[in-house]
């Protein structure tokens, strides 16, 4: 993974603490029984399990303001952390305990012996060298972990199989988190049956990650008598507002575009991302409305990385209300990309 800067990037405490103070709030709703009785109903079939487990690796996406961070997006399996010699440096804070080994390792239950990291082509993968370190990081633990593609895993009447081994957990690259493809249905049908744990797991999805909740949030009455109001204030003040593109009147969007973005509801990252401030009307008359998602366009933050300027974002990686890890984010360009020259992750520290 590219590096774009060898020394930590400096972020306020007071931002640091709003974003974890967030993610703790945002984890909680999960476990919210009004909350998530209120959104149950909509709620595909393999969300409707209930594991045990927090979600691996869930990513908070934020840029930072005058006003505070504000939330750019939720990731339900985060990457980034893997810089290609090692994970990329931590700070030393109270936040969080041990070294990032032995954070990452505990996300992975003791009884999980026999472990798919799975992703559609999985060799080629952008992120394929960091699963192939959380592999060996499992391996040194006892595990046997295979690496491998939707197809490569066979069902049989008691579970998934690879290479003669049952699988007794899946950590889910892939991006069809509600395994609703053609190509996962053998393992939605081993998780629908409970023969295989798959993490991040379809109902970490759909309460938190699903970007349709963020529209959600600013609904009134689905936080309303769920959580207080100043939990309430709390998230609308990070969440920029929301919307369903269907729940807008369709021509004050278009005259409003450059005060929005527009993103596909069930995808994930930069995939899909339209800024109003590009898009031709053709584009936009072509969005599907009940499947994007307008929420108020945020300026990326900036950071200057040797003399030069770059856009820069940044993400707590958690997983429950324990904090693994945190990165930067340094681009140039509309959205989030490490093609540019110079751009990469960087490590941060908190101020203070």
């Amino acid at each position: 993974m590219p590096i774009a800067s060898q020394k930590p990037i400096s972020i306020p405490r007071a931002d640091f603490e709003a974003m974890l103070r967030f993610a703790k709030t945002i984890y909680n709703l999960k476990h919210n029984q009004a909350y998530v009785h209120k959104l149950e109903s909509q709620l595909p079939e393999a969300a409707k399990i209930r594991p045990d487990t927090p979600g691996i690796l869930m990513g908070f996406d934020f840029h930072l303001t005058p006003d505070g961070p504000k939330l750019i997006e939720i990731n339900n399996n985060a990457g980034g952390l893997y810089i290609g010699d090692g994970w990329l440096p931590q700070p030393s804070m109270n936040a969080m305990s041990g070294d990032i080994d032995s954070r990452l390792l505990s996300m992975f239950p003791a009884a999980w012996k026999s472990i798919a990291i799975v992703d559609e082509a999985i060799e080629s993968q952008f992120m394929y060298p960091e699963m192939q370190a959380y592999g060996r990081m499992l391996e040194a633990d006892g595990r046997q972990v295979f690496l491998a593609s939707p197809e490569e895993l066979e069902l049989k009447a008691d579970g998934l199989y690879i290479d003669g081994v049952r699988i007794d957990a899946i950590y889910n690259r892939h991006t069809d988190f509600y395994l609703e493809s053609s190509a996962m249905q053998h393992i939605r049908a081993a998780y629908l049956a409970g023969q295989v744990q798959v993490n991040p797991h379809p109902r970490s999805y759909a309460l938190l990650g699903d970007k349709s909740r963020m529209s959600d949030w600013w609904h009134e009455g689905v936080l309303e008598g769920a959580v207080s109001e100043d939990e309430i204030a709390q998230i609308r003040s990070i969440v920029p507002e929301t919307h369903l593109m269907h729940e807008y009147d369709l021509d004050a969007a278009w005259r409003e575009r450059k005060a929005w973005v527009f993103k596909p509801s069930a995808r994930h990252g930069g995939k899909g991302v339209l800024l109003g401030t590009g898009i031709s009307r053709k584009r936009f008359d072509a969005l599907d409305a009940d499947e994007t998602v307008m929420q108020r366009f945020i300026p990326a933050s900036k950071v200057e990385i040797d003399g030069n300027s770059f856009k820069f974002d940044v993400r707590l990686y958690t997983q429950g209300e324990r904090l693994i890890a945190l990165a930067g984010r340094a681009w140039q360009g509309q959205v989030t990309n490490f093609r540019t020259e110079g751009s990469g992750w960087v490590s941060l520290e908190v101020e203070g």
